[in-house]
This record gives structure tokens, sequence and C-alpha cells, in this order.
């Protein structure tokens, strides 16, 4: 399959890339500077002014592109944010409208940021009322631009990211740090939901949307064992055997942080509903297993 990715060097990126070239795929790989990397055989770094006539017969499109979440949220980061996502998003809609034969289907990121924040509420996809907050604002109008595929007849799905956990990379490391200093402890209250995820069961999750042709629409890329704060810093502590006794208030947080610090004292239940029900297999359902693998 050939399969045209954007944010192939990134964090999710680079891992969906090794697993779909060890499985036999042809990567193609947009990026703003193609000349800085090396092309191999079945792997190809292309720019954004791409011709689609000549690109080769394109099943499937997965775009992972957009400016970090992480820093400071002035007004240029939070313009950046949105701006990244949505001129990539309509970039690539250029490219595949320009495409001699459509692919099958666009996998479009997403987050759980959609949804909001609540320490009641369940998330499931079926929840179609976005937020009105930052968050919810940027991936509402981010979902509406993808969607113009589908008027293309290309079958559209939205991975709404959870927290991916990974090693040296996303939101692990600097939760891991204060349990490895030994002040862990809960954030704020640690009340709020961490709906988290493996970065194995990320790329496998994509490549399961790619394959399955009823998927279409948000699909929440979350483990089926959202925890509260207080029991995933826990659970982490007992991971790397280490005390588990500070609390970090919330207002700390909001100090250093500023708006973005309601990525670590705000969360949201989700389930991943559409997952389960496709029988995709998680290799990481449960916390504490996906912790000991990211040891």
């Amino acid at each position: 399959m050939n399969i045209l990715i954007t944010g192939g060097t990134g964090f999710v990126g680079k891992k969906l890339v090794g697993t779909l070239h060890q499985q036999k795929h042809h990567i193609y790989i947009l990026t703003r500077s193609p000349k800085s990397h090396k092309n191999t055989e079945r792997k190809t770094y292309i720019g954004y002014d791409v011709d689609a006539s000549e690109l080769p017969v394109i099943e499937g499109v997965i775009n992972l592109a957009g400016e970090s979440l992480f820093g400071y949220w002035t007004t240029h980061k939070k313009n950046a944010i949105l701006k990244s996502r949505v001129e990539t998003t309509n970039t690539l809609l250029n490219i595949i409208d320009h495409m001699p034969i459509k692919p099958h289907v666009l996998i479009n990121a997403s987050a759980v940021g959609f949804y909001g924040t609540s320490e009641q509420k369940i998330f499931t996809e079926k929840t179609s009322q976005a937020s009105d907050d930052f968050l919810g604002k940027v991936t509402h109008e981010w979902e509406n631009t993808t969607k113009l595929a589908e008027a293309m007849g290309v079958r559209t799905v939205m991975t709404r990211f959870g927290v991916i956990l990974g090693q040296d990379h996303g939101a692990l490391p600097l939760m891991r740090l204060p349990i490895k200093l030994f002040v862990g402890g809960k954030i704020g209250t640690g009340e709020q939901w961490v709906s988290w995820i493996h970065i194995k069961d990320v790329v496998h999750l994509i490549i399961h949307c790619l394959e399955n042709e009823e998927i279409s629409g948000p699909v929440n890329a979350t483990a089926p064992d959202p925890k509260r704060n207080k029991d995933f810093m826990k659970i982490l502590a007992d991971v790397h055997n280490r005390p588990y006794w500070f609390t970090t208030p919330a207002f700390i947080m909001r100090t250093a942080l500023g708006e973005m610090s309601q990525l670590i004292t705000k969360g949201q239940y989700v389930w991943p509903e559409i997952a389960l029900n496709t029988d995709f297999q998680f290799s990481y359902p449960h916390l504490k297993s996906a912790l000991k693998d990211l040891k």
C-alpha cells in the first residue's frame, strides 16, 4: 500500500512510519525540508509543493502535523497551534483534490480536548458537542476542515488522541520527573481524569483505522482504563519504587504554565467505544503494564 503522511518525523509519526515500513508499505512523507532526509527503497520524502498528478496511486493519507501544545499559550502560540493544523490540512486536501485517483481513506489527528473537561462525565465518540474552550475550538475547526475530504468520496477518520505515553517523548517524561526525584504526588486535587494511551497502541489503532472500511468519523485513541490523576501518579510511583506523598498545588502549575496548565490540572474521562466495538486489541489496556513497559 502507498501511504502519504504528514508529521512523519514527529513523536507519533516516527513510530508509525517505522511500523508501516516493517509491514512493507511504501511511505511518502510530506515535509518542508525533503532534501535534508535520505530516501530509501520504501520511504520517500517529498515537499508540500508536490505535483499530485506525479505521485503514484495513494491508498491512504495520514495527517499528524501540527504545532506542539507544549509551551506558554501566548496569543502568538495559540494562533500557531490553530493555524498549523488548519492550514496543513487544507494543503493536504488540495493535494488530494488534484490526485487523479483519490485515496480510500484520510486519517487526521485530533485530540480529546474536543470534549472539554469534567470530573463526572464520560465522553464517547457519540458526544458531538465540542467544548467552547480553546482546545475545543481548535479541534472543532480542525475536524470540520478534515471533513471536507468526504465531499471527494474519501472515507474520513479523526483520531482523538489522549495523553500519549512514550518512554522519552510526550507527557510521561515530565510526569515521571518529580517521581524520580522523590517529590512525586498528585497535582491539584488529583481528581482530574487522565485518559492515556501507550504509543504502541496509538500506532496500531491508526493502522486499524486505515485497514477497516467500516470506521469513519471520530475515534477516541485512549486506553480503556482512564485514571484520576491521584491514582495515575500513585501507580507511576509504585512502578518506579518511589514514595508518593507530595501535592503540587494547581495554582503553581497555572503560574508556571499559564493556560496550558489545563492539560495537567484538568482532564476528561474518554472511553474508546469505536476501538472496542471494532475488536481492536490493545497491547496495553491497563496503566500499570503500560508504565512498566516504558520504565
